[in-house]
């Protein structure tokens, strides 16, 4: 079979050439920023160098370092080869016309910013490119590499960025704003849509002062969010202090060049005290304060923004250290008003996953919007409940965390485990979804959903659309629950918040014969 190759395109930084797939013009590999590695680790993301001639956009690029396995089994797919030169973004078009200005999906994944790549079968862009979209997907700095403070970085940058993960989001912004006219995309009408830590993301640029006068998108969609608070500079400097020690060097005197001496393959194997995710860090130039102060303060950014859940996003929490079956033990004296919100549950591991469910996910959007329709945003709700129809056996509980992703991008009838029992119900149901969602990223307004109207949540008009096989609108919806979950939010906090790392007096661990570090030492 022939290749056929896409016009040349010319970008800001030179021109790129991608392939022809069907009626679809695929661009992989395009950089975006400079390596960030040698003395660009741990600093904002620069602009690539142009080059010259014609790049070849053909392949995708390397994904961020990370668990391959824990990419495999929770990030969508295999990453590929993975380095720290990882900067990478893809297009995806249906026309390469400077003149068609068709609305840009720019999607940012998930992965509690430790796992995740743009490349992942879920997030392919041809059935979204055929509605006429341009999708853009990419790679950001993840772990240790990408969300990461040490008092070495502050000497080096009073005041400077901690979530250059962050900026390499924002940097891939301004590259659409730049250049995504020349694929067929209007640079004045993006949206941003994410899941879970990529939902997280969403909204980090709604919130973040350094987004706040640029004009890079217009309307955002977070999905799965969780109501975990980002964690503090404070915290997040003992754990980079516990990693230059597990790393062998003086916790608080190694220097910028030593840390950036380190080798980025070894980080994923350290203890989780060193790492800052599920979330990212506030209190630095890029998020002065949690996204939820934001809210609340309603400085975040009035834009349209569609915010929902599934009906069992609980099947991550273990993920976060949280075990469901030990919930309304630690809640103490709480416990029985608790089991008095689940009247039909008599076993409290179902109650402890329940309430994972909607304290720590279905209340955010709840919450969020309602902060959102007070600022005088436009906002709207869901709550998927929808499995193809001959996987339900298989997912008795609901829709798992992220299940509702390749609805959302249109590839669920392709990846699994969805894919396989695929049936022209289902497909309706897809289509019907994908087309209200596509009419949200032209106009700024989903459609109905199977005829359905999809109303917007506000201040005193709790309305939320129930995506399930009959699709409806619900007024109020787990009221009593999640009035209840967002005045614990709190104690969640403090449940959620791991303990400061422990380290020993002396300046670093101890070492072998060889002089390396023995990071399995426990003081």
């Amino acid at each position: 079979m022939s290749v056929i190759k896409t016009p040349e395109v010319s970008t800001r930084e030179g021109k790129v050439q991608g392939l022809v797939e069907g009626a679809i013009s695929v661009f992989r590999g395009i950089p975006y920023a400079k390596p960030p590695t040698g003395a660009l680790r741990w600093r904002a993301p620069e602009r690539v160098n142009p080059w010259p001639g014609v790049r070849e956009a053909y392949e995708f690029g390397y994904s961020a370092l990370q668990s391959r396995q824990a990419c495999i089994e929770g990030g969508g797919g295999d990453p590929g080869e993975m380095r720290e030169d990882c900067l990478y973004l893809n297009v995806w078009t249906p026309r390469v016309d400077a003149g068609a200005k068709l609305p840009v999906v720019f999607w940012i994944h998930g992965g509690a910013f430790v796992i995740g790549s743009g490349r992942v079968p879920p997030y392919d862009g041809f059935h979204l490119a055929a509605r006429d979209v341009v999708l853009v997907t990419f790679n950001y700095r993840l772990g240790h590499l990408g969300f990461f403070v040490h008092p070495a970085l502050e000497k080096e940058h009073p005041g400077g960025p901690a979530n250059f993960g962050l900026l390499d989001q924002m940097l891939a912004l301004e590259w659409v704003r730049d250049n995504i006219a020349q694929f067929g995309g209007d640079p004045s009408n993006v949206t941003v849509m994410g899941q879970s830590a990529g939902a997280k993301s969403v909204l980090s640029l709604f919130t973040s002062p350094l987004v706040r006068e640029k004009n890079l998108f217009r309307q955002g969609v977070a999905m799965s969010a969780y109501v975990l608070q980002e964690k503090s500079l404070s915290d997040a400097k003992l754990a980079g202090m516990a990693f230059a020690w597990r790393n062998g060097l003086d916790r608080l005197l190694a220097t910028a060049e030593e840390l950036r001496a380190l080798s980025p393959e070894k980080f994923w194997m350290l203890p989780t005290d060193t790492v800052n995710a599920p979330s990212p860090i506030y209190g630095d130039s890029v998020l002065p304060e949690p996204i939820r102060e934001s809210f609340e303060r309603g400085s975040q950014l009035p834009l349209p923004l569609i915010l929902g859940s599934t009906s069992d996003d609980s099947s991550v929490v273990s993920s976060f250290g949280i075990d469901p079956g030990t919930i309304l033990e630690r809640l103490g004296a709480f416990a029985p008003a608790i089991r008095q919100l689940y009247p039909d549950v008599d076993d409290d591991r179902e109650i402890g996953r329940r309430m994972c469910r909607d304290f720590v996910f279905t209340v955010l959007p709840r919450m969020l919007a309602s902060r959102h329709a007070a600022s005088g945003a436009a906002a709207w709700r869901y709550y998927f409940d929808y499995n193809a129809r001959l996987l339900v056996p298989r997912q008795r509980l609901g829709v798992p965390h992220g299940g509702e992703v390749p609805y959302f991008l249109e590839t669920a009838a392709d990846v699994p485990p969805s894919g396989e029992f695929f049936t022209d119900e289902d497909r309706t149901f897809l289509h019907q979804l994908v087309a209200s969602l596509v009419q949200f990223a032209r106009t700024g307004t989903p459609g109905p959903v199977a005829q359905v109207t999809w109303e917007g949540h506000t201040e005193t008009q709790d309305r939320l659309l129930r995506l399930e096989v009959s699709p409806r609108m619900e007024a109020d919806f787990e009221r009593t629950i999640l009035q209840a979950a967002e005045s614990l939010i709190p104690i969640l906090d403090s449940f959620a918040r791991p303990p400061p790392p422990k380290l020993p007096r002396a300046a670093s661990p101890s070492t072998s014969a060889s002089g390396n570090a023995r990071p399995e030492l426990r003081p």
